[in-house]
């Protein structure tokens, strides 16, 4: 039988023109996107050398870029400008390596009578708690075997190996810090060639706007942010360190440094200080009383610098979820160390200024936001009916 021939008017009917074909929005799974969280999270792990100092770089770009762009309107160029920042970075962080020198060998040549000391002081709690001990160890040996008798603190063994750790990784240090230095300067030289090679790879005008308005939002976010903290954090060194000297604490110049830098590290960082401000009062301060003052005041100065003149001083803009920001905290920890710890705020403030001017995003911007949330309205009654017309 043969087959009878398309008309070409009803060709349009079965074959569509590939110049009128639209492309079918594919939208990833939820394993999809979960696969590609957790190969992220390995790659930062294990590049963690490299991004570390290359984006402690990027934050001291967008810290220092608007001192370049008004000091390039006053007709100073930007590599002299540069010049300058880095010349005032290796300044202060010399100035302060130089301070803290001598304090630090002493804590470290003296760490076994450090030892001794603290377990010659927490001789009486021990006794005084020899009954639970006594408990404990039975139960152990019952269930494990007999404990090995406590060895005997080797003084010379413990200050080598302290000093060995600190020789170890003082080169690597010393070479990451220089490596952020030379980045941050070409990048500063650079000047605003960065931003226009971002906003290059956009298509539209709208694309365009829409990016440079976000670099330049979190350029002064983060400088707003990093330089009211750190104005912050130095006037709580300062009074740290006030309130250990009258205290007779030694090298209290160390330990508002200390304050100083922890401080960058939001919640962890204030009882890691204020733990190893015990520590050495126990070991230089007889009884316990003077102990638990130099803890209670460093907790003190602290929660009045959390609770009163941080959020006096920083923006509302700037404030983020309190939930948020330990989570944060905790996973940049276990990724990068005390590094991870000091990075991970400005990190979130660029993901929330990123999410507010990326459409879709927003909501998650408002839950990274400190802000309080307005009140949920309650359910309005429904109206009643209004009655139906008599009949005529």
């Amino acid at each position: 039988m043969a087959r009878s021939p398309i008309q070409p008017g009803k060709q349009a009917m079965f074959y569509m023109p590939v110049s009128e074909a639209k492309p079918v929005a594919v939208k990833p799974s939820w394993a999809t996107v979960g696969i590609f969280f957790l190969m992220l999270l390995g790659a930062i792990l294990l590049a963690r050398d490299f991004l570390m100092p290359v984006t402690m770089s990027l934050l001291l770009f967008f810290v220092f870029s608007p001192l370049v762009r008004r000091l390039g309107r006053k007709g100073i160029p930007a590599w002299v400008t540069s010049t300058m920042v880095v010349l005032a970075l290796l300044g202060l962080m010399g100035g302060v390596v130089l301070s803290v020198m001598s304090p630090v060998g002493q804590m470290i040549s003296d760490a076994p009578s450090i030892s001794r000391k603290l377990e010659t002081k927490f001789q009486e709690l021990k006794d005084s708690i020899k009954g639970i001990q006594e408990v404990a160890t039975k139960i152990d040996d019952v269930t494990n075997g007999a404990a090995p008798e406590p060895g005997v603190i080797k003084t010379e063994e413990t200050r080598g190996s302290l000093a060995m750790s600190v020789a170890t990784a003082a080169p690597a240090l010393i070479g990451q810090f220089f490596f952020v230095l030379i980045l941050m300067f070409f990048m500063l030289t650079s000047g605003d060639l960065m931003y226009l090679k971002i906003v290059q790879s956009f298509d539209t005008l709208k694309e365009k706007r829409a990016a440079y308005e976000a670099l330049r939002e979190i350029e002064e976010n983060l400088g707003s942010y990093l330089g009211t903290i750190s104005l912050i954090n130095v006037g709580l060194g300062v009074a740290i360190g006030s309130a250990f000297w009258a205290l007779d604490m030694p090298a209290p110049f160390l330990f508002g440094v200390l304050a100083c830098l922890a401080n960058f590290i939001p919640y962890i960082g204030a009882f890691m200080a204020a733990g190893l401000s015990v520590a050495v009062a126990l070991v230089t301060m007889d009884g316990f009383l003077m102990p638990a003052m130099v803890g209670l005041t460093y907790i003190g100065i602290n929660s009045i610098e959390g609770q009163f003149v941080t959020p006096y001083f920083l923006s509302r803009r700037l404030e983020l979820n309190t939930v948020v920001v330990f989570i944060a905290v905790a996973l940049w920890a276990w990724l990068w160390n005390i590094v991870g710890m000091i990075v991970a705020v400005p990190i979130l403030v660029m993901i929330r200024v990123l999410c507010e001017h990326v459409p879709g995003l927003e909501k998650l911007a408002n839950f990274l936001g400190g802000e309080d949330a307005p009140a949920v309205p309650e359910d309005e009654p429904e109206p009643t009916p209004a009655p139906a017309p008599p009949p005529t």
